[in-house]
């Protein structure tokens, strides 16, 4: 199914079951018309293996991984910058945590991390992840975040991620996501509205989200 017409259909979906609700911001301010897509933003510190764990290589490659094995994979809207949506986006640490978890090792390295999880979880897996910090559709920044306690997201991959403001006044939001024996993400601040004023926004969070029971 084309890319436009995936993100359509699980709009429509969604709300006519009533399963998501849609954040917004408010009807005075004008809605992002920028198409820089969120792909292009996370390749754009060159697309390798570093030793800075707070940015977002391991999901700049596990994206790439992906798309080269499935290119007609749903992920693939990321780089479509045309298209509205917003990504809650684990940091190279959140990655390596998810490794030690599923693996019971701790890897030193991007590369390491990257690797063991690919082989851990598999392609089809790891797509299933990916997509589950998508929120097509809506382009939400952290201001209308805040203001959305217990709003409940429904994702690209079909799943629901429910959104926690345990502090309004000191930015903290937490995402609740299907794995109740793990760690729910929080918000990272000072890396949120990253893409601001383009249609497609994102988010750093500080562990994966997970569609089920890893």
């Amino acid at each position: 199914m084309p890319i436009r017409r995936f993100v359509s259909a699980l709009a429509a979906a969604s709300l006519a079951t009533g399963a998501v609700v849609v954040l917004a911001p408010a009807a005075s301010a004008a809605p992002p018309s920028g198409t820089t897509s969120l792909a292009a933003v996370l390749a754009s510190d060159g697309d390798t293996f570093d030793r800075n764990w707070g940015d977002f290589d391991i999901l700049d490659q596990a994206v790439g991984a992906v798309l080269a094995a499935k290119p007609d994979s749903p992920v693939a809207v990321l780089a479509d910058g045309t298209v509205p949506l917003t990504a809650f986006i684990p940091t190279d640490r959140a990655f390596q945590l998810l490794a030690l978890d599923l693996t019971h090792r701790w890897y030193f390295s991007e590369k390491g991390v990257f690797t063991a999880l690919a082989k851990a979880v598999g392609v089809d897996a790891l797509e299933q992840v990916l997509l589950y910090h998508v929120v097509p559709g809506a382009t939400i920044d952290s201001k209308t975040a805040l203001a959305s306690d217990n709003a409940v997201l429904t994702t690209a991959q079909g799943g629901t991620v429910k959104v926690d403001v345990l502090s309004k006044r000191f930015g903290i939001v937490q995402l609740v996501d299907k794995d109740r024996n793990d760690i729910n993400p929080f918000l990272v601040p000072g890396k949120l509205d990253i893409n601001k004023g383009n249609k497609q926004i994102a988010h750093a969070i500080t562990f994966v989200l997970r569609p089920a029971d890893l």
